[in-house]
């Protein structure tokens, strides 16, 4: 599934323009802890978060991630939009709660990321 059909499947509101819409991805990770994150996301998975400061950023470039969706209308500040265009990131806004968002994108074929 490309990301512009991840947003579209979501709900989602693009931040990042035509930023990288056209990737594909298989697999996504939910988590607000960066350091879960690290350990059990798989690079070019697409990151679900509540979380919206730098950081969030700084781990999807560290761990080669496709996106993030910021979940529940959460939306990042101008600074963190730039710095994700900068680093090749997508960004996009879910009005929905994670588990919903999760559950709309695995019923389109999106799977977990497996962490054992």
């Amino acid at each position: 599934m490309t990301l512009r059909e991840v947003a579209a499947v979501a709900g989602a509101e693009i931040l990042t323009g035509e930023l990288g819409l056209e990737r594909e991805v298989a697999k996504a990770f939910g988590s607000d802890l960066m350091s879960d994150v690290l350990a059990y996301a798989k690079p070019g998975s697409l990151l679900l978060t509540g979380l919206t400061n730098p950081q969030v950023v700084r781990t999807a470039d560290i761990a080669d991630l496709a996106a993030i969706v910021f979940v529940r209308g959460k939306r990042p500040s101008g600074e963190m939009i730039e710095l994700a265009r900068q680093v090749g990131i997508p960004l996009m806004s879910a009005p929905e709660t994670m588990f919903a968002v999760a559950g709309k994108l695995y019923q389109a074929g999106i799977r977990g990321c497996d962490i054992a």
